[in-house]
């Protein structure tokens, strides 16, 4: 499904991280693996350290600390957000919307809209798309969206599947109307038949969390996991990307009239060094022009790798030249999309750590 807008920008990106750095080599004793194997793994992979959030600290807590900063340098008008979208995997709560939390507690405008989003990797991307979908209406001129996973608590310390790679971040995007007249395609395609490969078995309606749920089992593979942990079954995802995602986006650059050198940098989501090296190879562009270091900096915070993929990389960059992305999610669901996309020159990009 392809859609289009017009007249929109990205104005702002802040990425915010935990201040806890956890090392590769600091777990490796809780795999059921040999010291070599460890480091082969993480040579493999790009592991090498992760941030993640200390007990108690919240999606909502990492978001706040963002809008936060972006008001008190006076870099955003309260009065001014028309909307609050928040993409997350792990809400503060089933209910109140964790979206409607970050408006009380603001103090924002009662004349607004307020969205929670249930989605993952691909997530970053679709709230672009909401956020830009929004921005249609006359009424709403300036959309916050807000990306956010605490998912370290939800990953077995014993599964080298997930722990090594799994971190904890929030983003901060702010996008606005723009007399600019620049078309926005997006790429966005679902298959609910492959969503169990990317699942947290307990503690929906289906399973609820209880003393069962918490037992731990070892898998085929010497992974130890309960059905409260995530479960990810790797050769899948990664067979689903390398021959789904190429394909989707040859096809955006072809509808959009985009040779594949006219994009400067492909900022994808990243689940690990290989896997993007991989689809790097297979779309048939450098190495260099799909960023692969932030899972090997701070760990894969699912859809929230894109906005801080851009923040960590092209904040020095930016201010020299305008630069046109392809940005691409892809994984829960199973669901993965693409964007093309310009950021101007005065486009603010940031990375800070959140402070209790």
């Amino acid at each position: 499904m392809y859609l289009s807008f017009k007249n929109k920008r990205i104005a702002q990106i802040l990425s915010v991280l935990p201040n806890k750095e956890v090392l590769f080599e600091d777990e490796m004793e809780n795999y059921n693996f040999t010291i070599a194997k460890s480091l082969k793994l993480k040579a493999a992979m790009g592991y090498n350290k992760r941030r993640i959030a200390e007990d108690g600290t919240t999606s909502s807590d990492l978001c706040i600390h963002g809008l936060e900063y972006l008001f008190n340098k006076d870099l955003l008008n309260k009065e001014e957000i028309d909307a609050l979208i928040l993409v997350t995997q792990t809400p503060d709560y089933i209910m109140p919307p964790t979206s409607n939390i970050i408006q009380g507690h603001f103090s924002l405008k009662q004349d607004m809209v307020c969205m929670d989003i249930n989605q993952g990797c691909a997530g970053y991307v679709i709230g672009l798309m909401q956020s830009f979908m929004l921005l249609e209406q006359e009424a709403i001129n300036k959309v916050v969206l807000l990306n956010a996973d605490v998912l370290s608590p939800k990953v077995s310390k014993k599964d080298r599947n997930s722990n090594p790679l799994i971190g904890d971040a929030a983003s901060v995007t702010v996008l606005e109307k723009t007399i600019n007249h620049t078309e926005i395609v997006f790429s966005i395609k679902m298959n609910g038949e492959g969503a169990f490969a990317l699942q947290i078995p307990a503690g929906g309606a289906k399973l609820p969390n209880n003393d069962q749920t918490a037992i731990s089992e070892e898998d085929a593979h010497g992974n130890f996991r309960s059905k409260d942990h995530l479960v990810m079954k790797g050769d899948e995802v990664f067979n689903f990307v390398q021959s789904e995602v190429p394909p989707l986006i040859l096809e955006l650059l072809s509808q959009t009239h985009h040779d594949k050198e006219d994009i400067d940098y492909y900022m994808f989501h990243q689940p690990n060094k290989f896997m993007l090296q991989k689809l790097a190879d297979k779309i048939g562009i450098a190495r260099d022009k799909m960023p692969s270091n932030i899972v090997e900096e701070f760990g894969n915070s699912s859809g929230v790798t894109i906005p801080l993929n851009i923040t960590h990389n092209l904040s020095n960059i930016l201010p020299e030249k305008k630069l046109k992305l392809c940005l691409s999610g892809f994984g829960v669901g199973l669901t993965w999309g693409a964007t093309i996309i310009d950021l101007d020159k005065d486009t603010y990009l940031n990375t800070i750590n959140y402070k209790k």
